[in-house]
């Protein structure tokens, strides 16, 4: 625990969180984020940045599965007590997820408590990320529930199971989702549509994905 008087409250890095169709620009997102990033990838899709020299690359093997959990909270303390990295990345959730899940499952005599496991562990790793001082930036794969009604509304949501999105997004200050519209990509911040979404930074609903990350003025 930690106690702040008098309104001195340490600024704490933005978290963010896309979830949208494969091929919709998720990873190229991680390039707007100022400063080097460690980027876990699950689903072996960072071909789009290579040769970026702003980004290191932890990719997890068939042979890691079995320890992912393991290995996960491992680098992860690692980079937060790095002072080479200022942003952490974690792509793809839903293979991680899916991942740990398995692990779960495999490890249990009964089944009726994993789901319970699974929300705790990703509830553990969204706090550790929150208390690490670098901005973060995970993706997801999403889930199209069909249209209902005119609108559509509620149609999208990120593909993991409903209360581990919940435990694990509890922590994130914006959850958008990104797609393909007109040939130009964009993301829906509105919660209000009914898909998974939220914004705490600012008050943007609807912004093209080029423009997630505002620089202030100086930044370099």
């Amino acid at each position: 625990m930690k106690f702040y008087a008098d309104g001195n409250i340490p600024v704490i890095p933005n978290m963010y969180f896309i979830y949208g169709d494969g091929g919709t620009g998720k990873t190229s997102v991680v390039k707007q984020f100022v400063g080097h990033k460690l980027l876990f990838s699950f689903d072996m899709s960072s071909n789009v940045l290579i040769g970026d020299k702003d980004v290191d690359v932890i990719i997890f093997e068939h042979r890691d599965m079995p320890n992912i959990q393991a290995m996960v909270e491992q680098y992860v303390m690692q980079v937060i007590s790095d002072a080479k990295y200022q942003v952490i990345v974690l792509d793809n959730i839903t293979a991680l997820q899916n991942l740990v899940l398995e692990n779960i499952d495999n490890a249990a005599k009964d089944n009726r408590q994993n789901y319970q496991k699974l929300q705790l562990w990703f509830r553990d790793l969204g706090t550790i990320l929150k208390e690490s001082g670098k901005s973060v930036y995970a993706t997801a794969h999403q889930l199209d529930n069909g249209s209902s009604g005119i609108s559509g509304e509620g149609r999208y949501q990120a593909d993991m199971n409903e209360k581990t999105f919940n435990a694990f997004t509890s922590m994130f200050d914006l959850v958008g989702r990104i797609y393909l519209t007109g040939g130009e990509r964009m993301i829906d911040l509105d919660p209000e549509k009914g898909n998974h979404a939220k914004n705490r930074i600012d008050n943007r609903k609807l912004i093209k994905a080029n423009e997630l990350i505002q620089i202030t003025k100086g930044a370099k």
